[in-house]
């Protein structure tokens, strides 16, 4: 796992204000105060940490990704340029440290900028609670909550209007009821096809989750689902079948979209109370109800800080908070 002491290498990386869109660029993490580690995972070799750049009052929140190994890379990393310093040995086992050239150290970097108290919640480690969100708690708790707490979108209107991120862009299907952009996510480098990670942003306003959908929506989501498949394979060479196409509930911000991630790619979110398949969305719409999801009780994870689930858990009165039907 990367120390939190590394941070001090880094690719260039710019700052966003609030909106979105570029406000400064850094060369190097020098002058930046270490606050807290946020979260680490030495699985995913990641972490989260909360600091501020230099004299500046606004909290930032930097995630730290090591990059995955790469065929091309391999033989200059496995060369005489490659130090080894032995740990210990046993028989044919040997365990050692390896330090390549500087190049193949680099560190994925994602910066918030200014950080909200949300995104430090976000972004925290935390236990975890599946809560059973029945309609009527949907629309008397839930509802007005992300009405009145939820993220700035602004970001995304910028994707959809072209003022940022535009050559990132992989499709776009410009109609105002069907279309959408899509474009790969933050999650992934783009180097490796195993951890292939692109979202599908909706250009039509208004839906803001699952929970919204109905047959008036089903010729937006097969577009999505059938352009977004084709648009990956054209690009990547990845075919539909290898690509698990989803959408969040609780989503991370309330405006439609849709998450298409390689089969192999243990993808965060892609999980048991998060992930609702798109395939399965089309089919229970089309076939069992037009107001399939309006209508049933659906099983959301929760971190432990959430206010959502705070709120929810004050409605049941304190009797079983975390995992109660309610």
């Amino acid at each position: 796992m990367t120390d939190t002491n590394e941070v001090q290498r880094a690719k260039r990386v710019k700052l966003t204000d609030e909106n979105g869109l570029d406000n400064n660029s850094i060369q190097s993490f020098r002058g930046f105060q270490l606050i807290k580690v946020l979260n680490e995972n030495a699985r995913s070799k990641t972490v989260a940490v909360h600091g501020k750049f230099g004299e500046s009052e606004s909290d930032a929140v930097v995630l730290l990704e090591k990059t995955p190994f790469s065929e091309d890379t391999l033989p200059q990393m496995l060369s005489a340029e490659t130090s080894v310093k032995m740990e210990f040995n046993n028989d044919i086992y040997n365990q050692c440290t390896c330090q390549p050239q500087s190049r193949f150290n680099m560190l994925k970097g994602t910066i918030i900028y200014p950080a909200t108290a949300k995104h430090l919640d976000k972004f925290s480690s935390q236990n975890v609670h599946f809560v059973q969100e029945t309609p009527d708690v949907y629309k008397s708790i839930t509802l007005p909550f992300i009405e009145e707490k939820s993220f700035s979108i602004q970001w995304v209107y910028n994707i959809l209007e072209k003022k940022a991120e535009v050559e990132r862009v992989v499709f776009e299907d410009n109609d105002p009821e069907t279309g959408f952009v899509l474009l790969p996510d933050l999650k992934w480098d783009q180097k490796q096809i195993e951890n292939l990670y692109l979202v599908a942003i909706g250009r039509r306003r208004g839906i803001k989750s699952l929970r919204d959908l109905d047959r008036s929506h089903l010729p937006l989501l097969r577009n999505i689902l059938l352009k977004g498949q084709e648009a990956i394979r054209d690009k990547y060479g990845v075919g539909k079948d290898q690509i698990q196409v989803y959408v969040h509930y609780q989503p991370s911000y309330y405006h439609f979209h849709v998450h298409f991630t390689h089969i192999n790619y243990d993808a965060p979110g892609c999980c048991l109370g998060k992930a609702h398949l798109l395939h399965d969305v089309i089919d229970n719409i089309e076939n069992i109800d037009s107001n399939f999801y309006s209508k049933r009780t659906l099983l959301c994870l929760f971190k432990e800080n959430d206010k959502l689930l705070h709120r929810i858990q004050q409605a049941n009165h304190g009797e079983n908070p975390t995992g109660a039907k309610v």
